[in-house]
Parts: structure tokens; sequence; C-alpha cells
């Protein structure tokens, strides 16, 4: 098993996304609204370390929706595929990202 996070900026594409992974069979998983480092950054520090870094960052995204869920192993290529697809690039700027790791047990999960 597997839990694949998918921090997803594109958030118009999120019922697409959803709609498409039920289909590819994730039953469920969890959203929650997040932000990004960079944009959480007190605007008001001027530190010269701060300075710098905001000079080569594009505008921060507002928002952005972090989705996880636990998959079994040979489901992971067809969901990377999946979110890849739904959200037209995952490699696309101001898109996303998507990473797995492998779990070594999960507890209460309902079988349907």
């Amino acid at each position: 098993m597997q839990v694949i996070f998918v921090v997803l900026n594109k958030i118009d594409c999120l019922d697409d996304l959803l709609a498409r992974l039920k289909k590819a069979g994730v039953t469920g998983g969890t959203i929650v609204e997040s932000t990004g480092m960079v944009k959480s950054l007190d605007e008001s520090d001027e530190s010269y370390l701060l300075g710098s870094l905001r000079l080569f960052l594009e505008n921060p995204l507002p928002e952005s929706r972090t989705i996880f869920f636990i998959v079994n192993d040979d489901q992971v290529d067809l969901v990377r595929k999946t979110v890849d697809d739904a959200v037209g690039g995952i490699n696309n700027p101001h898109t996303g990202i998507i990473f797995g790791m492998p779990i070594s047990f999960a507890d209460g999960l309902i079988k349907k």
C-alpha cells in the first residue's frame, strides 16, 4: 500500500480530479485547504534572506488543496496518470505536485 499526496494549486480542477480518481478506483481520501510556505512568509519581514528569496519566485498562489489517500501498489501508476490527465499536465507551472510513500499498515479502512 501507498499513501499518495496531491498538492493541487490548480483548484478549479478539483471536482473533475475527484470524479476521475473515483472512476480509477480511489474510494476515499482527505482534502485539506493548504497554503505554500512562501505565501505564508510575513510580507513585512524585510530581512535580506527573505527579500532575496522573493526576487526569484513568481507570485505565490493564494491557495491550494492537499489531497491524500491510500491505494494498493498496483494502482499507483493509474492514479498518477489520472491526476496528470485531470490537471492538464502536473509538470506545468502553477499546477501542483504528486508524490507517494509506502506505508506499513493502515487501520480503520472500510472495505467496500
